[in-house]
């Protein structure tokens, strides 16, 4: 059955529920059927020394995401080369299920530079776009503001992130409102960001 499908791309390290609360509110709230949780490999821009293992964290969005039925898990970049682009993953995926229509999910400070993405030109060609809201000054004024693959979505400003919630495990801090329950109990259990 074809399926309007959103990817949103993250290293998920670890998921919490500001990223489950964006999923959520984007599949409820637009023309997308599903979100599928692209787990990130490798991002370039982040230092390597605090990415938990690809598996982990994909078994953490596994555990985060399970009781949502519109919202999965994807590993689709696991076995692409590296460094990997958008644009070779949207490639391969569409290449991979036929049937279904891709769109990217990212936040209001992404577009900013999506011009400075590979290809981002071929990206618009074939796929929309779909743009949630971030704290920044003032409203964000882009290139594509009047885009018709551009779809912004009015979604809820979450100020959780990743970085916030390992340096707080870190300091011995409870995080477990932020994290699903599974989530906190894997992350509790298995050790994770304790150094």
């Amino acid at each position: 059955m074809s399926k309007k499908v959103g990817l949103y791309f993250g290293t998920f390290n670890p998921i919490h529920m500001g990223h489950l609360v964006i999923a959520n509110h984007m599949v409820e709230n637009s023309d997308l059927d599903e979100i599928w949780m692209v787990v990130t490999p490798h991002n370039p821009f982040k230092k390597k020394s605090s990415l938990l293992d690809n598996h982990h964290r994909l078994e953490m969005v596994y555990l985060a995401t399970k009781e949502y039925d519109k919202i999965k898990p994807s590993d689709i970049e696991f076995s692409l080369p590296q460094p990997n682009y958008t644009i070779n993953t949207l490639t391969h995926i569409s290449d991979k299920y036929p049937a279904h229509s891709f769109s990217i999910i990212m936040g209001e400070d992404n577009l900013k530079s999506f011009h400075k993405w590979k290809n981002y030109e071929a990206i618009l060609d074939d796929y929309s776009v779909y743009v949630y809201p971030r704290i920044s000054e003032g409203i964000i004024e882009t290139q594509f503001d009047n885009h018709i693959k551009i779809n912004r979505v009015e979604a809820p400003i979450v100020q959780i992130s990743s970085t916030m919630i390992r340096n707080a495990i870190k300091l011995d801090k409870s995080v477990r409102p932020l994290l699903s329950n599974e989530v906190w109990k894997y992350i509790d259990e298995m050790n994770f960001y304790k150094k």
